[in-house]
């Protein structure tokens, strides 16, 4: 069900990192569907061949390119390559993430490096890149997760990493809204559907215990981190910046997250 207005994104463009898979390409794929002129990142050329045509078979627009988040000066050219295609860039995603489950003892300083390079360092990126293509009014979005909040068991890296990115949209909000850009971040619960939730809770026992920590007992949807996504986007949140939104059915406020006896079922699984 879509509850914006069909041409709410008409004349925009959007630049989506990670919009090949998962949360991101349903970001894709609605922004699309609103109006707007669509260009998706990820690694693999193939994904991205993928995800345009997906969003093409809709009846949308779309261009990609094929770039690693972790490499500023590839990121930099898809920026560039997208406002040549498309002609301006008036919404960035910065949604690329990495993730494994792992107890800090035995977590690697590579491990470590590496999620943060993804998340962290590949937010900056992102969005240091689009700032000087970016319209007024452009509207930045980043996808943390609840683990920037929480203390998740098996998580350190992530949560280090997330955590940075909910200051990092607090201080670039603050240093480029002279600018009018504004950066916000989103902060997904669990989302059913993802390659990130199957991976994690591969098991029936696991998908319940996640639920159970969740306020409304229920995963989210795709289509849920996309409407939140859309607002932000908007005209509706036009005096909305710094803002870390939370679309995660109320897990941080019932205290959820992996536990030890969630970690201990997730290595039963393996």
């Amino acid at each position: 069900m879509n509850v914006f207005r069909t041409d709410l994104f008409k004349d925009k463009v959007a630049f989506v990192s990670g919009g090949t898979s998962g949360i991101n390409l349903e970001i894709a794929k609605h922004y699309a569907r609103l109006g707007a002129k669509v260009a998706v990142m990820s690694r693999s050329q193939e994904k991205v061949d993928k995800a345009i045509a997906e969003i093409q078979a809709e009846g949308g627009v779309a261009v990609g390119y094929a770039a690693d988040v972790r490499d500023f000066d590839a990121v930099l050219n898809a920026v560039e390559a997208t406002v040549d295609s498309l002609g301006k860039l008036d919404i960035v995603i910065s949604g690329a993430a990495g993730n494994f489950m792992c107890p800090a003892e035995a977590l690697s300083p590579n491990g470590f490096k590496t999620v943060v390079d993804i998340d962290l360092n590949g937010t900056f990126n992102i969005l240091r890149a689009s700032y000087d293509y970016a319209n007024a009014g452009c509207s930045m979005i980043s996808i943390s997760a609840p683990q920037s909040t929480g203390a998740y068991w098996g998580q350190a890296h992530v949560s280090a990493a997330k955590a940075g990115i909910d200051m990092l949209t607090r201080s670039l909000a603050a240093e480029w809204g002279p600018k009018n850009i504004r950066v916000n971040a989103i902060v997904p619960g669990p989302i059913e559907g993802t390659e990130g939730m199957e991976r994690l809770s591969p098991t029936p026992e696991m998908v319940a215990m996640v639920k159970n920590s969740v306020a409304l007992r229920c995963y989210g949807s795709k289509q849920n981190i996309a409407d939140m996504a859309t607002f932000l986007a908007s005209e509706a949140a036009s005096y909305v910046t710094g803002a870390v939104m939370y679309c995660d059915g109320g897990q941080v406020l019932a205290g959820g997250g992996v536990t030890h006896a969630y970690a201990e079922q997730q290595a039963k699984a393996q």
